[in-house]
C-alpha cells in the first residue's frame, strides 16, 4: 500500500493554486481546455516513448494503423484529439494493454 506523505500536500495545493490562477478554476471553459490538452499530451508521450522503445518510425506506426505519419506526429505532440477507435488501434499496434475500471465497486 502506498502511504501519502502529508508534508507534500502543501506543494500540491500551491500547484493547484497556480493552475487556478493561470487557467481558471476547475469547471471553467479555460481550465477544461487546459485539462483536455494535458491529457492529449500525456498519452502522446506514452505512445512516443513506446514507439521509440520498439524502434518504430512514425511512418511505420502510421502504416500499421492505417493513418498518415503526420497524424501520429500530432498525437505525439498532444496537438490533436483522437477518437477512441484510433487510440485503441495505436495502443494495440504498440503492444499496450488497456484496462477499464468501474469506479465505486
Amino acid at each position: 500500500m502506498i502511504k501519502l506523505d502529508k508534508s507534500k500536500l502543501g506543494k500540491l495545493n500551491r500547484i493547484n493554486d497556480k493552475l487556478d490562477s493561470k487557467y481558471g478554476k476547475k469547471g471553467t471553459l479555460q481550465r477544461e481546455e487546459f485539462d483536455s490538452k494535458s491529457v492529449s499530451w500525456y498519452y502522446g508521450e506514452i505512445f512516443r516513448d513506446r514507439r521509440k522503445t520498439l524502434k518504430l518510425t512514425q511512418k511505420e506506426l502510421a502504416d500499421k494503423v492505417g493513418k498518415e505519419r503526420s497524424y501520429i506526429g500530432r498525437i505525439e505532440k498532444g496537438s490533436t484529439d483522437m477518437q477512441l477507435s484510433s487510440f485503441i488501434s495505436i495502443a494495440r499496434a504498440l503492444g499496450l494493454d488497456l484496462t477499464l475500471n468501474i469506479q465505486g465497486e
